[in-house]
């Protein structure tokens, strides 16, 4: 009698767009990631912290060791969750610079954004869920934001409305991140019409 198989464990890649160590983007964004580890998510993770990503050059991008290690996380990906403070009303130049080196890379995948404002950061989700549309990638119809001087004390997060939003986040990635998965390597694999019919091998 056979039984099943067990789906695949969704592949999730955290990305911190944030230099600083003492950053509480990534320790909000690794919240999270300990989140979807508990939902039977494979976590891993780019941090600028630990790994650099020079800046985006077409000439040289492609070829530097770093990029390749940094591609193979990306194209293994099901759901890329992007951290990001606000600068201005906009992305970090980091998370930016991360964008930059990929597009093909990410169609078809589900993103989300958590923003660390004291301005609510609407202007960077907004300006997230542009890149996405242009790559032709997915994203939550919702991000996190988050106040470091109200929701963290030194580096651990202390409001339950915050640790509430990001369960509530991790959960939505399981659940459509799954569903898109599942679509994409189907519409990958066949022959019908449809966006992901430019990706085919």
């Amino acid at each position: 009698m056979s039984s099943n198989p067990q789906p695949s464990p969704l592949n999730v890649l955290l990305v911190v767009g944030n230099r600083s160590r003492e950053s509480t983007t990534r320790a909000v964004v690794m919240h999270a990631g300990s989140l979807l580890e508990k939902l039977g998510c494979q976590v891993v993770s780019f941090d600028y912290a630990t790994e650099d990503l020079p800046l985006f050059d077409v000439q040289t991008a492609f070829s530097g060791e770093c990029y390749t290690s940094l591609k193979q996380r990306v194209m293994e990906a099901d759901v890329i969750l992007l951290g990001t403070p606000d600068y201005h009303g906009s992305m970090s130049s980091a998370l930016k610079n991360f964008l930059d080196h990929f597009w093909k890379e990410f169609a078809g995948k589900l993103f989300a954004s958590v923003v660390g404002s004291h301005e609510k950061g609407l202007t960077v989700h907004d300006q997230i869920r542009t890149v996405m549309r242009q790559c032709y990638a997915w994203g939550l119809p919702y991000g996190v934001s988050f106040s470091d001087r109200a929701d963290l004390n030194e580096g651990q997060i202390t409001s339950g409305d915050l640790l509430g939003r990001l369960d509530g986040l991790a959960h939505d990635l399981v659940t459509y991140g799954s569903l898109l998965a599942a679509q994409r390597q189907k519409d990958l694999a066949g022959d019908t019409p449809g966006f992901l019919a430019h990706y085919r091998r």
